[in-house]
């Protein structure tokens, strides 16, 4: 990585982001906003691509990548039902007094996960081990173990590899390599 990304990157962690836990090899691309209202946990080799966003409370596993243009985004980040209130002036999550839903979801993204470009992840679900989402994809609901969503809602498209011999033994290598 060339010196300058390095003291960027070095930067975000230490500097901008310093409350949030941050593992080594962090990247993040230009534009990349990082917010979360009591818990934001990002694992080791961790990429998030330009223009992308997390707005949520949220942990992300190791070896995990995002595309450009990403959003981890909150379901009820404005109390729009609270009455004789506009959503434009009601209660918004980062408020401090805040006390509508929304507050103790935890959305988490497992290891060995890539995000496509574009896609949406909305808060509370659980991206599993080994998933990739497809581009343009909203993630709405949980997504199951080495297995590809897309759409809108993001549903199962196929499993990530043709065969239960090649899973077993990417999970095999996985684990060697983390000792």
């Amino acid at each position: 990585m060339n010196p300058v990304k390095k003291i960027r990157n070095f930067f975000l962690i230490n500097l901008r982001y310093r409350k949030y836990n941050i593992g080594n090899n962090f990247h993040a691309g230009i534009r990349v906003r990082l917010w979360a209202k009591t818990k934001l946990e990002i694992g080791n080799n961790f990429y998030i691509g330009r223009d992308s966003f997390i707005e949520t409370d949220c942990i992300i596993g190791d070896n995990v990548i995002f595309g450009n243009r990403v959003a981890v985004v909150g379901k009820y980040d404005h109390h729009y039902q609270q009455i004789g209130t506009p959503i434009r002036l009601a209660s918004a999550i980062r408020d401090t007094d805040y006390n509508w839903k929304g507050l103790n979801l935890i959305t988490k993204i497992g290891d060995d996960v890539w995000v496509g470009y574009g896609a949406t992840i909305m808060q509370g679900v659980y991206i599993n081990d080994g998933a990739i989402i497809a581009a343009g994809s909203v993630v709405t609901g949980d997504v199951e173990l080495y297995s590809i969503y897309g759409g809108v809602p993001a549903k199962k498209i196929a499993n990530r590899f043709d065969n239960e011999a090649d899973l077993k033994e990417h999970i095999r290598l996985l684990k060697l390599n983390l000792k």
